[in-house]
């Protein structure tokens, strides 16, 4: 069973004043040195599909299985994002570096290559070659700045490419304005 939570907004008047705060330049200069994961997130709430890139997907509990993820008001997606029930989280790997830079390129369509993707039974869109995919259900969003982060409850998952406990993959992450691949050459022995 799903709850419906009421709207939170971390824009409202804060609790507290600051006397001072980092410039938007400051704040991305800050995390343009802390890694991200990758991820491309879809959805169709009823207009067509969306899709965009995310450095953002964390999983926050595993009962009940939870992940949040934030997406910019400036995204082309936002509006279908903050509308659709659910969503479809793609994490991906070093293999699917073209996936991310198709979600991150601008006004493109992203679903022109019909042979890429396809529909789930439950109407979501999916791209098909992604190392693995999580279908959710979106249970409660919130105002945070100039992005939104959304709660979601995990449903159904696929792999097309997984890797075993403690073995290195090649995981994909995005860092510094650039792609990189994590694999056995990047393992630090601690």
């Amino acid at each position: 069973m799903f709850h419906a939570y009421p709207a939170a907004s971390w824009t409202e008047t804060p609790k507290h004043a600051f006397s001072s705060s980092l410039s938007p330049d400051e704040f991305k200069a800050l995390f343009r040195g802390h890694p991200g994961g990758v991820a491309v997130i879809t959805a169709d709430a009823g207009e067509g599909p969306v899709a965009l890139t995310a450095t953002s997907v964390v999983s926050v509990s595993a009962e009940p299985p939870l992940l949040i993820f934030s997406i910019s008001t400036l995204s082309s997606a936002s509006a279908v994002l903050s509308r659709a029930e659910t969503v479809v989280v793609h994490l991906l790997d070093a293999h699917d570096v073209g996936l991310a830079q198709l979600g991150a390129t601008p006004g493109i369509d992203r679903f022109a290559q019909a042979h890429s993707w396809s529909r789930l039974s439950t109407g979501e869109p999916v791209f098909d070659d992604a190392r693995a995919w999580v279908r959710c259900a979106v249970i409660d969003r919130m105002d945070a700045g100039t992005s939104t982060v959304i709660a979601a409850h995990a449903l159904e998952s696929h792999f097309t490419r997984d890797i075993a406990p403690g073995e290195p993959g090649d995981a994909l992450v995005y860092h510094n304005r650039s792609w990189h691949r994590l694999g056995e050459h990047s393992r630090l022995e601690v």
